[in-house]
């Protein structure tokens, strides 16, 4: 089987497709990853074959996010999506994702959920396609008007047909418990898990302080938090009796936070299995990735939302009572990581979220429903 892979490619939109790249390369499958030519690097450092595919120029993305800048969390996610993802990247990208097609010759295309090209480009040409969500449910549905509306005008403009009668799927990482209750998603909507369920057991020593981890993504740090926003939580939680690891990101240095006090140690990055593995809470800014990571190793949350999603997951957490969402700035942060160190109660709904989440099948299952489409394309 050859399945298409697009994504726009940056590291918080790929990391959701590896476990299925896995897989599917386990099962004996081929992939081709379609993504932005800057950030085709990011898929070949993980191993993969990369699709280099056009791009809008930066000033215009820059700009049309910085005009999300004030608008509420749902109005900045639409906003960001029509404008952004299914607008500038979708436009640059969809004469690239074509050529792949036709040069490549898929059985299947595989697209992200901010990823818009690829399911264009397979519906004019009538390929199965499956759409990975890489958030709640409920927040893509929120702006699919909106999103179905962009890529209506993207069609038009090109000529293109719409979804016709091939077959569709999605897929998702999230488990029940992380979707907005009552919006659990459509009725064919398939979960599944890492090949490997992280242990939900962690390995502190008992007598030394316990270790959080401070993360705030990959994207955060080039949008203008940095520094300040990482100083003023490293200075609020190195008060506590904890061991604080903070991570910045690739591409910042973690010198420009300036010294700073015994317990506390600054990476560009971490391995987040092995971290998790001792972890005691994660103190982060709501990305979905991150947070169904520490769910998933049973770890609870302090969470400060910035943008995208966030609001959607910290609300969520907070309401399973895995976690904190800390609702003004960084206000309390100090105070919420003391309550979830103190309230084994978090700890154990964290753990119910893992017992969620490893009650899943594999994404094995995921490469077999796609290996039987590919067959069944191929007769």
């Amino acid at each position: 089987m050859r399945i298409l892979v697009t994504t726009t490619g940056s590291p918080g939109h790929v990391g959701p497709l590896l476990p299925f790249l896995d897989a599917i390369r386990a099962a004996g499958g081929e992939t081709l990853v379609a993504t932005r030519s800057s950030l085709a690097h990011t898929v070949a450092a993980h191993g993969y074959a990369a699709w280099p595919v056009g791009e809008a120029r930066a000033a215009e993305r820059a700009a049309a996010f910085a005009a999300a800048r004030g608008l509420s969390s749902a109005a900045a996610n639409e906003h960001a999506l029509t404008e952004v993802f299914a607008g500038l990247d979708a436009r640059a990208a969809l004469a690239g994702t074509f050529d792949a097609i036709a040069g490549w010759r898929p059985d299947v295309v595989l697209s992200e959920a901010s990823e818009f090209a690829g399911r264009v480009a397979a519906a004019h040409v009538g390929l199965p396609f499956v759409k990975l969500s890489i958030t709640q449910y409920a927040v893509e549905h929120d702006v699919l008007p909106a999103t179905d509306a962009a890529l209506a005008r993207l069609r038009a403009t090109h000529g293109l047909r719409a979804a016709g009668g091939a077959r569709s799927a999605q897929f998702t990482l999230l488990p029940p418990l992380l979707e907005r209750p009552g919006q659990p998603g459509p009725p064919g909507l398939q979960r599944f898990r890492e090949r490997e369920a992280p242990s939900a057991g962690r390995s502190r020593r008992s007598g030394t302080d316990p270790l959080v981890y401070l993360t705030f993504g990959t994207a955060a740090p080039q949008m203008g938090c940095f520094p300040e926003r990482y100083r003023s939580a490293i200075d609020a939680l190195a008060l506590l009796p904890i061991q604080l690891l903070v991570t910045t990101g690739r591409d910042r240095d973690p010198g420009e936070l300036g010294a700073t006090p015994a317990n506390v140690q600054v990476r560009r990055w971490a391995d987040h299995a092995e971290v998790l593995g001792r972890a005691s809470a994660v103190v982060c800014h709501g990305g979905t990735g991150t947070v169904r990571g520490a769910l998933a190793a049973g770890v609870p949350l302090v969470i400060t939302p910035m943008f995208a999603d966030q609001l959607d997951n910290a609300v969520r957490v907070h309401a399973l009572g895995a976690g904190v969402h800390v609702q003004h700035g960084q206000t309390g942060l100090a105070d919420a990581v003391r309550a979830v160190l103190g309230d084994r109660r978090y700890a154990d709904r964290a753990a119910t979220v893992a017992a969620d989440i490893r009650a899943l099948p594999t994404v094995d299952r995921a490469a077999s429903v796609l290996r039987g489409w590919a067959a069944r394309a191929a007769a």
